[in-house]
């Protein structure tokens, strides 16, 4: 959590005289009931779904050869996971990692071994196999030295080569005999070696998972976990209220935070990593393709607007194109403040002083609609009308990757360092319509450069420096508004006791480790 965040909700909860009567937790005081806002899991293939839900339980069940210290999403702190230690290279090309011994895959699949690294890497980089296959196009090759090491050989260096064998994504491993053997069944019995291991699924109820007791560093406290599949938010603060659940994903609003500390056996966490609000600019299409209609449009925008729609506790603004807290990101980038006058002045410099009309495609959903009305009324202030088509999510996203929408308003977190949102959203290999392209909506080539030479950088000060060369860049040409960001937010019971303290998490959800407890 912010220190912000630590100080803004430490006052509320002084300042909150009235309280709720607790609700003592039934059931089990070794079992954690944990409430999601989804229909269901997709899949519990690790290598192929990026969806926020499933990404929550893939932290319980699978280990990476190093991974992020709990509570951290600090690329600096990442520490030794499947593997017990590592060294690179001089030139940065050639990794070598030595194994543990005796670790235990779940549900009897046997020891995980260096087998089982080289198959999960892999896989990883395999785009039929692996929705991140982009992430590893730099891995020349993987081998088995022996059964307890393994060597990474790169066409090109990747000084963060760490971040793709940590427990996020591509760099979970699997294993490969419960891979093969399950084939398409993998995705939903998926077999790891993190604490937990998969016992039941009911679609669109619950999913549980077991206590790994062989996991490698110790028994965890907690006999299940079970994660609960209810999209209502309504319904998760009545179950939360009714003893049904000790955890859920709540609203990222200051006035919902503030509500569930009138409970006084509940407390809420917030925390990295923030979903960032962008709009993405259609430069394809006229007016866009003109700088100075995007910067008018960019000094129409007033970001205390959104701060105020969600409150300071839960959202933070932002002006790089690159979340906060990422490795590489710089706020030294240009800044088109709020300026209703000097909008409309560069408007009719363009030719354009009566303003134009702007086709624009958004999801019915509340966290990109709600915004995204905000911003229609700053344009309306300047004379650009935006005429709104509100779809199902499922349309919005198929629509925005056919070039239909003018502007795309678009929340995304991902993993903390720049080059990935960078490649993802601001590279040409990801212009809409590309094969190449993953976010497939964006419009943006002006940083090439400077993203494909700071991948090869092995000098950490001069690949930080090419990384804010490339914000600067791309925030001059107005490709894509960098708007704010909206925190992570769980409340739980004052009972839960994580096992360690809850800044970050690459997984969004609260990490369930060996030493959470209920107290």
């Amino acid at each position: 959590m912010t220190e912000f965040c630590s100080r803004a909700l430490a006052a509320l909860a002084a300042a909150l005289l009235v309280s709720v009567a607790a609700v003592a937790p039934a059931g089990a005081q070794d079992v954690i009931r944990i409430g999601l806002a989804e229909q269901d899991i997709t899949s519990l293939d690790p290598h192929m779904s990026t969806r926020t839900g499933d990404k929550h339980v893939f932290s319980l069940l699978f280990s990476g050869l190093v991974r992020f210290k709990p509570g951290s999403m600090d690329l600096s702190q990442l520490e030794a996971d499947l593997a017990t230690d590592w060294k690179a290279s001089a030139d940065g090309k050639v990794w070598t990692f030595n194994l543990r011994k005796g670790v235990k895959f779940h549900l009897g699949y046997g020891e995980f071994t260096a087998e089982d690294v080289v198959y999960s890497l892999a896989r990883a980089a395999d785009p039929k196999r692996s929705a991140v296959s982009s992430d590893y196009a730099s891995f020349d090759k993987v081998e088995a030295v022996d059964k307890y090491t393994v060597r990474i050989t790169l066409k090109t260096p990747v000084p963060s080569l760490l971040a793709l064998v940590a427990n996020y994504h591509g760099g979970n491993i699997v294993s490969k005999k419960a891979a093969e053997a399950l084939g398409d069944g993998f995705k939903q019995k998926a077999v790891g070696t993190g604490p937990f291991a998969f016992q039941e699924h009911k679609p669109k109820q619950f999913i549980t998972l077991a206590a790994n007791k062989e996991y490698f560093r110790g028994v965890p406290k907690l006999s299940s976990v079970e994660f609960r599949f209810v999209p209502s938010i309504s319904s998760r603060e009545l179950a939360f209220q009714n003893g049904e659940l000790e955890l859920f994903y709540g609203t990222r609003e200051d006035i919902w935070v503030r509500r569930m500390l009138l409970n006084k056996d509940a407390t809420v966490d917030v925390y990295d990593p923030g979903e960032m609000r962008t709009l993405h600019l259609n430069t394809s299409i006229k007016p866009l393709d003109d700088l100075r209609v995007r910067q008018a449009i960019a000094h129409a925008i007033n970001r205390d607007d959104f701060i105020g729609l969600a409150g300071k506790i839960v959202a933070r603004k932002n002006y790089s194109v690159v979340p906060n807290g990422y490795l590489g990101q710089t706020d030294d980038v240009p800044r088109f403040e709020y300026d209703v006058n000097k909008a409309k002045a560069l408007l009719a410099q363009a030719g354009y002083p009566n303003g134009f009309k702007l086709n624009v495609i958004i999801t019915k959903l509340d966290p990109l609609l709600k915004p995204m009305q905000v911003i229609q009324e700053q344009m309306r202030k300047v004379g650009i009308t935006l005429d709104l088509a509100v779809v199902e999510h499922s349309a919005f996203h198929a629509q925005i990757r056919k070039n239909l929408s003018a502007l795309v308003l678009y929340g995304a977190a991902r993993f903390p360092v720049a080059d990935v949102y960078l490649s993802q959203f601001y590279h040409s290999r990801s212009i809409v319509g590309t094969p190449t392209a993953v976010a497939n909506f964006s419009h943006c080539s002006m940083a090439d450069a400077e993203i494909d030479a700071a991948r090869q950088e092995v000098n950490a000060a001069k690949q930080l420096e090419l990384w804010a060369s490339a914000q600067r860049k791309l925030v001059e040409n107005v490709c894509g508004i960098p708007l704010f960001e909206q925190l992570q937010v769980f409340a739980r019971r004052k009972s839960i006791d994580y096992g360690y303290v809850l800044k970050g998490a690459a997984s969004l959800g609260p990490p369930i480790t060996e030493l959470t407890a209920v107290r």
